[in-house]
């Protein structure tokens, strides 16, 4: 079998402060982390970035700026990969649920995308869900997914597809019919958020199915889920994603205190089924992205 990527992601913008001591927060600790991930197995770092004041989830440009300078000054191999995700979200308020209520994001595509035109990363997710997340709401038309895909195209960035259901893979693959992405994709299935895919072989097996022929994909599942889900996307033939804005624990009760120590974990349950873990470089080759320079 070819090498497994480790992708780790590193902060996120669910996870808060109050529920870990040492979730990143700063630009400096958002690269750090990153870097020490890259020590210990990973090949690629996934970014969101934080209110270093208050831990919130921010869209700052600058933000994005400073911590991928601080991961390219000192390792220029780690495939980085910057979120699109934040400026989805819609609260509807209790009085009118037509409209936006505290807590809504809800920008226009262009905006969701602008870091990833000025910084221009190695990679950057795509979301494609439109479905409940707790008691809110997340929204991605088709139309500004087109618009998105279509900026992403125009910057030389690769997108990382993230499927949080059967109807988002059924959209990629209109998509890639229509020429708005190109094949065969990259692709990243979401396991355990409610109400979208559940973290079971099963449903892992079945969203599989229904990824175009040829489509490099990972599979990654929430909280408790991680790490099984580490070992059977391997054994479906995928990629491998851990981070604590996925999960924050070693085990039930044992905080993780640093990335590093989730993609040390995840790497040892690779090799320990028979996998070689790809460098930053291999998956370079794998992803058909420029050699580091």
């Amino acid at each position: 079998m070819t090498k497994t990527i480790i992708t780790c992601a590193i902060t996120g913008n669910l996870t808060k402060p109050e529920q870990s001591p040492y979730l990143p927060i700063t630009p400096e600790q958002i690269a750090t982390s990153a870097l020490e991930a890259a020590e210990a197995g990973a090949a690629i770092a996934h970014i969101h970035v934080r209110d270093p004041a208050t831990g919130r989830p921010s869209m700052e440009i600058d933000l994005y700026r400073d911590v991928v300078d601080r991961i390219r000054a000192r390792n220029k191999s780690l495939v980085i990969n910057l979120t699109t995700g934040p400026g989805g979200r819609f609260v509807p308020s209790i009085e009118d649920p037509r409209v936006a209520g505290p807590g809504t994001t809800l920008l226009q595509p262009e905006k969701r995308v602008a870091h990833i035109e000025l910084l221009k990363p190695d990679i950057c997710t795509l979301d494609l869900n439109t479905m409940n997340s707790g008691g809110e709401v997340v929204i991605n038309t088709p139309r500004n997914v087109r618009i998105m895909a279509e900026r992403m195209k125009a910057a030389g960035v690769l997108p990382e597809i993230e499927l949080f259901d059967s109807g988002d893979c059924h959209l990629a693959r209109d998509l890639f019919a229509d020429g708005t992405l190109k094949g065969p994709g990259l692709f990243s299935l979401v396991l355990g958020v409610k109400y979208g895919f559940s973290a079971t072989p099963e449903t892992m097996f079945y969203a599989r199915s229904l990824l175009p022929p040829g489509a490099i994909w990972s599979g990654f599942g929430i909280g408790r889920a991680e790490f099984p889900m580490v070992a059977q996307a391997w054994l479906l033939g995928g990629h491998v994603r851990v981070g604590m804005e996925d999960n924050l624990y070693m085990s039930k009760g044992v905080l993780a205190k640093t990335n590093a120590e989730l993609v040390a974990h995840a790497a040892g349950i690779l090799k320990s089924l028979g996998a070689s873990v790809a460098s930053a470089e291999d998956a370079r080759a794998m992803l058909g992205l420029p050699a580091a320079s």
